[in-house]
């Protein structure tokens, strides 16, 4: 259906989805250098896990959502011996109507 449609895929990885190759496919045959991650937790967690996150970008809203099972900025990250990663601060600039926008660099 893609194909038919014209639209541009990848597939990478046997048993699980290879984030370093399909990166490094992007890279060579569409030329992308810079990328913005907009997963959920899980899909978050997997570029995490393969040190492929630079930079977090968040937005704090006034408002709380606590109902259950919602998934964590990062999450589903199998390895319990796994390190935090540790953030530095880069910027916080306030938005409008009491929202913030926070970005932190990752230090592997």
């Amino acid at each position: 259906m893609l194909q038919k449609e014209k639209i541009s895929y990848i597939c990478v990885g046997h048993d699980a989805i290879d984030l370093h190759a399909a990166m490094e496919i992007l890279r060579m045959e569409f030329g992308v250098k810079r990328m913005a991650v907009l997963g959920g937790g899980h899909i978050n967690g997997g570029f995490l896990a393969a040190g492929l996150i630079d930079e977090v970008s968040v937005l704090l809203a006034p408002g709380i959502d606590g109902r259950k099972g919602q998934t964590a900025l990062f999450d589903g990250i199998p390895d319990m011996d796994r390190m935090p990663v540790r953030l530095s601060l880069r910027s916080v600039e306030y938005v409008a109507n009491g929202t913030l926008w926070i970005r932190y660099k990752t230090n592997y």
